[in-house]
């Protein structure tokens, strides 16, 4: 820059810094993506994307065909779950509703089965990641102007102890983006009761006073989060017949479903369905649609020559 004067010297070098900072703009751009507006009225079930920049809803590609009708041994689950659904369809005060216990028992498929129940009413599901909690208020937000009624799921949720998102998910649970937003309720589902792990050390300094049981600090910041949560349902493993009529009720689907044809009388059939269960150890709804599928498919093989 040799000959120009120092005004001179800044005004290029300020010209130069604007034009690379133009380019690095268009860049980033470039790459952010360009979603598509939602449109809840043929739209059942989102899923939130976020990036550092910004959020956005993207329609759900395929939702679960599961209804009401195909979940046995979880009645008082169910009735539960709708009750408080139907409440929340009916603009009524609704409880946000944990569900909690062992894998593979329905608690994922009955928030699907409800959305198929009631997406005809206006029912609608955004599933949102354990990465994007921090994002619930803003999402609330959203959703808040529609008129819809909205799910929003949290499925298979667990945080360590020192996880930001537990703290997150807690502030907004107890804050009062909730309760500016009657359509919108929380359903999660976790194989922990309190969501974070639970360790003996944490019961050590409990103590008895005037016939009371006081919990120690660090197990009451634990159950906290779970305590936000009005509605608690809980699962379990199926006994050996609930299991065996879970299997004959998705046996029989399947066989209409693709025309095939069954002995349900089978001794067979049950002998290989206890041992499908045994080499997976768990008796549970899951298990027992899957080997639905081993058997109905290779029945349709057969048939088909």
């Amino acid at each position: 820059m040799r000959g120009l004067r120092t005004d001179e010297t800044f005004a290029l070098t300020d010209f130069g810094n604007a034009s690379l900072l133009d380019q690095v703009l268009q860049r980033l751009l470039a790459l952010l993506p360009n979603p598509q507006a939602i449109h809840w009225v043929d739209t059942p079930a989102a899923v939130w994307r976020a990036n550092r920049w910004h959020g956005w809803f993207v329609a759900h590609a395929e939702v679960d065909d599961v209804g009401l009708e195909d979940l046995l041994h979880i009645d008082d689950q169910r009735d539960q779950l709708v009750a408080n659904t139907e409440q929340l369809l009916a603009g009524l005060p609704a409880n946000h509703a944990l569900l909690w216990g062992a894998r593979g028992t329905g608690k994922s498929s009955l928030i699907h089965a409800l959305l198929n129940a009631y997406a005809a009413r206006g029912l609608r599901l955004v599933e949102v990641h354990k990465e994007q909690i921090a994002d619930l208020a803003h999402i609330v937000e959203q959703l808040a102007q529609q008129p819809y009624k909205f799910i929003v799921f949290c499925d298979d949720l667990s945080f360590e102890v020192n996880d930001p998102s537990y703290k997150a998910l807690k502030s907004a649970l107890e804050g009062s983006i909730f309760k500016t937003a009657a359509n919108v309720a929380i359903y999660a589902t976790s194989n922990r009761r309190h969501l974070v792990p639970e360790h003996m050390a944490d019961n050590q300094h409990m103590r008895v006073a005037e016939g009371e049981l006081h919990e120690t600090e660090a197990v009451e910041e634990k159950i906290s989060l779970s305590d936000r949560f009005g509605l608690w349902l809980s699962f379990y493993p199926f006994r050996q017949e609930a299991y065996l009529q879970v299997v004959h009720h998705w046996v029989v689907r399947l066989a209409q479903a693709h025309q095939v044809q069954v002995d349900l009388d089978d001794e067979q059939l049950r002998l290989e369905a206890l041992r499908w269960a045994l080499a997976r150890g768990v008796r549970n709804g899951r298990t027992a649609q899957y080997f639905a599928r081993h058997w109905i498919g290779r029945a349709a093989l057969d048939q088909q020559g």
